[in-house]
């Protein structure tokens, strides 16, 4: 009798005609994970997601998860694989608990992964999209840099720090960004951290990829991500009315993005036009100018002012509201000065 036990490796590749948001949502299906959680196993694939099976019961996990149009590969545990060459690397464990199965089940499907399992930290996101707050565990020594007064509660093992990006003469712009830094000195710790407007946040786990940020939407990032905010100068965003300053993140880590209202994600392939107090972020393959939607009689009547033209092709973030827009409907109703 055989007694060698399997492991199963999510490869990250998918199925011809699958694409990343629907391998996504067959993971949220397969593994009953929030989306967030299911994108960042996808990306961090290869990735072990069931360890120590008979060859048989392996065999039918690995039909159900292929069904999905995602691919796996079955490994014999702490070996080479079976069926296709083992990662270069062996990926850690993402469920450590098997559940009980029967061998004559035809519709299985794996057990919930736990959050502590993933590259990079653990955290939960409550209260989006309306109230978005997110809690993140952080391990002893471990440091997370989180936007100024966006920290509502944490452990007494933390301890902060407060570090200024920019320096004064680009805080005189109005351009600076104040980043509190938290570390778990004492021991393990929990920050709750609470964006300044309502509206939702999400959580990008990047790796070698470039993100540019609208400035108030950044909201925390592990040690891993470099936050820059002297590339950009003032010659896109001067003269825009919206107060454009872009940061760009890159590395590799956990980022957390907030906005005011939903944010909802796009896939631009060509062109795409985006009012410039919409956006939230977008990748490095866009570029964009400023420039306004029609004449200057349009831009003082029309109620519409300046817009990002994107080119290129890459994925773009944008909020459901404008901050500046509801400045400008709140004002009606403020007292007037005798």
């Amino acid at each position: 009798m055989n007694n060698t036990m399997i492991d199963i490796v999510l490869t990250g590749e998918l199925a011809e005609g699958v694409s990343f948001e629907q391998a996504c949502a067959a993971i949220e299906k397969l593994f009953k994970l929030p989306t967030e959680q299911a994108r960042q196993l996808l990306e961090t694939a290869p990735r072990v997601i069931k360890r120590g099976l008979d060859s048989e019961t392996a065999e039918k996990y690995r039909q159900t998860i292929e069904k999905n149009g995602l691919k796996v590969v079955l490994q014999n545990e702490g070996d080479a694989a079976v069926s296709k060459p083992a990662p270069d690397t062996a990926p850690p464990a993402i469920l450590k608990q098997e559940p009980d199965v029967t061998t004559t089940s035809t519709s299985m499907a794996p057990q919930p992964v736990a959050a502590t399992d993933f590259a990079g930290l653990k955290f939960r996101i409550d209260g989006s999209p309306d109230f978005g707050f997110v809690t993140v565990d952080l391990p002893r020594g471990q440091m997370l840099k989180v936007e100024a007064s966006a920290m509502a509660t944490m452990d007494t093992n933390l301890v902060m720090k407060t570090k200024m990006k920019g320096g004064i003469s680009r805080m005189l712009a109005g351009e600076n960004l104040f980043l509190n830094e938290f570390t778990a000195e004492n021991g393990p710790g929990e920050i709750g951290i609470a964006p300044a407007t309502p509206g939702d946040l999400i959580h990008r786990y990047i790796r070698g990829e470039t993100l540019y940020l609208q400035s108030g939407a950044f909201l925390a990032s592990t040690p891993g991500i470099n936050i820059e905010t002297k590339w950009q100068g003032l010659t896109k965003g001067f003269f825009s009315g919206e107060s454009l300053f872009l940061i760009r993140a890159s590395g590799e880590g956990d980022l957390w993005l907030n906005s005011y209202g939903a944010i909802i994600e796009i896939d631009v392939k060509d062109g795409y036009v985006v009012d410039t107090g919409n956006i939230v972020a977008f990748t490095e393959g866009l570029e964009y100018s400023i420039s306004k939607v029609g004449g200057y009689k349009s831009l003082f009547f029309s109620g519409e002012g300046f817009v990002c033209r994107f080119k290129g092709e890459g994925k773009l973030w944008i909020q459901t509201r404008s901050v500046g827009a509801f400045a400008g409907w709140a004002k009606q109703y403020r007292p007037a000065k005798g």
